[in-house]
């Protein structure tokens, strides 16, 4: 290699080394949220299959989705929640300015064991059950059995949510309270569990485990939608600043007609 060939090929090198992005190498990488898994997860074949383009898509959770942000190992943090203000503040001071998209919105439903004829809690029993005020499911309407608890672990978005729109600040979850680490990990517990409550993403309700409506309402895509389900969010990619070239094309799929199918046929609702 003559010296002229030996600073290109150095000087290309450094580049991708300074991009600090697998989008240079023609690559998109994706962590975070296990609830917008399923949603990166169908985007990303889609998208591989149409532009050629590889995109890895990783479920370690919100937290970790928001630490890759932050520290550049990924060129979009999928959250279930919003970037907290200390996440921000991390961010900035290395440089990273992150940018949300709002993708779907998502219920939360609270669901029980087929076979527990509990059909409707307000949320202040939910909080209740979760504080470990209610610790038999006589106590609501059901039967006579211990309530198993079930939550997500510290860093799911899906927990922060439920601590902030069903609990509220001062009213802890029990100590006694199981934590499984994921939505499917969730369902799976409950529907494996006669006694068993948990949390998880709209998209991940089927026919083995049992929706409740709460305050009246039941989760569905059209109480999400216009609004009356009480325990709802929005769903979010995160970008270091404004996306461009194939992380825009990846983002901007939320909006296409196809992006918009994917999101319904999942049991998400577009905004």
């Amino acid at each position: 290699m003559n010296f002229f060939k030996k600073i290109v090929f150095g000087a290309a090198v450094l580049g991708l080394m300074a991009g600090g992005s697998a989008e240079a190498a023609n690559k998109i990488v994706m962590d975070g949220s296990t609830t917008v898994g399923p949603i990166a997860k169908s985007f990303a074949a889609y998208f591989t299959k149409t532009t050629g383009v590889q995109v890895t898509v990783s479920e370690s959770g919100s937290g970790n989705g928001a630490k890759s942000i932050i520290n550049k190992t990924c060129d979009i943090g999928n959250m279930s929640r919003e970037m907290k203000d200390k996440e921000i503040a991390a961010a900035k001071a290395k440089g990273v300015n992150p940018v949300e998209h709002i993708v779907a919105l998502d219920g939360m439903a609270i669901v029980v064991h087929p076979s527990n004829r509990v059909q409707k809690l307000s949320k202040a029993q939910v909080r209740d059950i979760y504080m470990g005020k209610y610790t038999n499911w006589s106590q609501v309407g059901g039967p006579n059995a211990p309530i198993v608890k079930i939550q997500r672990e510290s860093n799911s978005g899906t927990q922060d949510t439920f601590v902030s729109l069903v609990m509220g600040k001062g009213n802890p979850i029990s100590k006694k309270a199981e934590t499984q680490a994921s939505n499917g990990a969730v369902k799976n517990r409950v529907a494996s569990t006669p006694a068993a409550v948990g949390f998880i993403g709209l998209g991940f309700v089927d026919n083995s485990v049992k929706p409740l409506l709460i305050d009246g309402v039941e989760p569905t895509v059209a109480t999400v939608k216009n609004g009356t389900y009480p325990i709802s969010r929005p769903l979010f990619m995160y970008t270091n600043g404004k996306p461009t070239g194939v992380v825009k094309q990846f983002i901007d799929l939320k909006d296409t007609p196809e992006g918009q199918r994917m999101i319904s046929e999942l049991g998400y609702v577009n905004r």
